[in-house]
């Protein structure tokens, strides 16, 4: 699948969540339940290039986002296959592993707009809002609109926002 999102990643803390969760059940948002994800970034010379391991599946993904605080356009390419250690080890082989993100993630939606809330070991706690566009017929403009109501809605204060991803904080 190759798509576009607008994407918003914050500091946060458990009772921060608790309040995000409660504001996003009230406005019936989807719950995806919690999952266990490890996030295995090799080498590139562009973009990145992460194999997250979920349950019995794996999704390779493919991106190039800007890194700037606030709303930022994020585009990828996803290749889903099943768990096989085999592909981890082609990679590494290919490209060496970068690093290793080990996190607990509740994924909640509401529409095409997804929230994660994480807990991510040796960093902490956090937020993120992500605006999908699967086919180019919703738009940046849209997206990041989508992303700025949630972001205020949930008080999110402009110095908790963060630039780049959780490979750049380790």
């Amino acid at each position: 699948m190759k798509a576009t999102n607008i994407e918003i990643k914050a500091r946060s803390s458990k009772a921060k969540n608790d309040e995000i969760r409660s504001v996003l059940r009230v406005s019936g948002a989807f719950s995806h339940g919690i999952k266990h994800q490890v996030d295995t970034y090799f080498k590139t010379e562009k973009g990145l290039l992460k194999l997250r391991e979920c349950n019995d599946k794996m999704s390779l993904i493919f991106y190039i986002r800007e890194d700037s605080t606030g709303p930022k356009q994020s585009n990828f390419i996803t290749y889903d296959a099943d768990r096989s250690e085999s592909l981890k080890a082609v990679l590494a082989a290919s490209y060496g592993v970068w690093k290793v993100i080990d996190k607990k993630r509740e994924i909640l939606s509401i529409d095409n707009v997804t929230f994660h809330l994480d807990e991510v070991v040796g960093l902490g706690t956090f937020m993120e809002i992500e605006a999908l566009d699967e086919d180019g017929s919703i738009g940046a403009e849209i997206l990041t609109k989508q992303c700025n109501k949630y972001l205020s809605e949930f008080e999110i204060a402009d110095n908790d926002l963060l630039e780049g991803s959780y490979s750049d904080m380790i």
